[in-house]
């Protein structure tokens, strides 16, 4: 079995190709493009009700799924993208810019189980590095959440560990809590 050769893409390059928004996305890391895996069940859920809740507690901030965040020569997309609306840029008829061209505030992933830990913590770091407030990363098998923030060790929340969001979000969750979102009650 031979190897196929990666090709190696600009960022130009890699934001003019046909298939890039096809779901699940495609993101742009090191020269190459590398397709996310395609969500399941409790990775949809998680993410709803992340998307539900933090809305709910700020109005300063919105979350917002599968947001292309193109910066510092990557193209990332997080499953959640928390952004303050003030940094949305608008057009001349008061619409959002399609492209988003910042790291968010805040990052969230929720690891798949295909999907290889220490790339998802690679996006998370360069989004922290490049202004990003706080990063997450879930790991539903494992019922952790791990967090990043600036000038802070990583931190790894379980049970009733409290998480940290952003200041101007009013959302006081543990690890705990998160992970019952995961209970169907029927």
């Amino acid at each position: 079995m031979t190897a196929s050769p990666i090709q190696i893409l600009t960022i130009e390059e890699f934001l003019k190709l046909p298939y890039i928004e096809d779901s699940p996305a495609w993101e742009y890391i090191d020269g190459v493009a590398i397709q996310k895996p395609m969500p399941k069940t409790r990775h949809s859920l998680l993410q709803k009700r992340l998307l539900v809740e933090i809305d709910a507690h700020s109005e300063v901030h919105t979350a917002l799924p599968e947001l292309r965040c193109t910066f510092a020569g990557r193209s990332v997309v997080p499953d959640v993208a928390v952004i303050a609306w003030e940094r949305i840029q608008v057009n001349s008829m008061g619409e959002p810019e399609d492209n988003f061209t910042a790291s968010p505030d805040w990052a969230i992933e929720i690891l798949s189980p295909e999907q290889k830990a220490n790339r998802v913590i690679d996006n998370l770091l360069h989004c922290m590095k490049y202004g990003c407030q706080l990063g997450w990363m879930i790991d539903p098998d494992d019922y952790s959440v791990l967090i990043f923030a600036p000038q802070q060790d990583p931190k790894v929340c379980r049970g009733s560990c409290q998480l940290q969001v952003l200041e101007q979000i009013h959302l006081n969750v543990t690890a705990e809590q998160v992970f019952a979102w995961l209970k169907i009650k029927k």
